[in-house]
C-alpha cells in the first residue's frame, strides 16, 4: 500500500480530529487520564487550528482514508511540534516516521530546531524520536507522570 502525503487543510479537521481520538485512547490507557488534551479538542477547535497561518498541517492518506496527521506551530525559528498520530492498525508501518520527516522539510526557511514533548511512559515514541535525532531536553509534570521534551536542529 502507498501512503500520500500531503498538508491538512481545515476541512479534514472531522477526520484528522477520529484519527486523534483513536489514537490517542492508548495513550489516555497508559497514563489513566481521558482528559488529554487531544482527547478533548472540539472539532471548532481543530478547525480554528488549521487555518491559523502558523501551523503547518500534514496528512497521510491510504486511499481516500487518513492513516496518520500531525500539526507544526511556528514561533520565530522554532518548530513546536505536536499530534503526531498514526491509525491505530497502521502504527508501526513507517508512516509516523514519513510524517516526522514531512514536518521537518516542510518548515520555513528560518526555522533551526523542532521541539516536542509526549510522556514517560510513551516508550514507542520515545523510540522513534530519539531514532530520529531527538534529544532530551528536560522532564515537566503533568500530575502522576511526566512528559519528556525532545529537541532537535534541523538547519545549522
Amino acid at each position: 500500500m502507498t501512503v500520500r502525503l500531503g498538508p491538512l487543510e481545515p476541512s479534514a479537521a472531522g477526520e484528522v480530529l477520529t484519527l486523534q481520538r483513536a489514537a490517542y485512547v492508548t495513550e489516555a490507557r497508559h497514563y489513566g487520564d481521558l482528559d488529554l488534551p487531544p482527547l478533548v479538542q472540539t472539532l471548532d477547535d481543530l478547525r480554528d487550528e488549521l487555518a491559523q497561518a502558523d501551523v503547518v498541517g500534514l496528512g497521510a492518506w491510504d486511499g481516500d482514508r487518513l492513516v496518520g496527521s500531525v500539526r507544526v506551530r511556528v514561533a520565530d525559528d522554532v518548530g513546536h511540534l505536536g499530534r503526531l498520530v498514526v491509525a491505530p492498525d497502521r502504527q508501526g508501518q513507517g508512516i509516523g516516521t514519513a510524517l516526522l520527516q514531512a514536518a521537518e522539510a516542510a518548515m520555513p526557511e528560518g526555522v533551526r530546531e523542532m521541539r516536542l514533548f509526549t510522556g514517560e511512559r510513551s516508550v514507542d515514541n520515545l523510540r522513534l524520536y530519539e531514532r530520529m535525532g531527538y534529544v532530551r531536553s528536560h522532564e515537566t509534570s503533568a500530575g502522576t507522570y511526566a512528559l519528556v521534551h525532545l529537541a532537535e536542529r534541523i538547519r545549522p
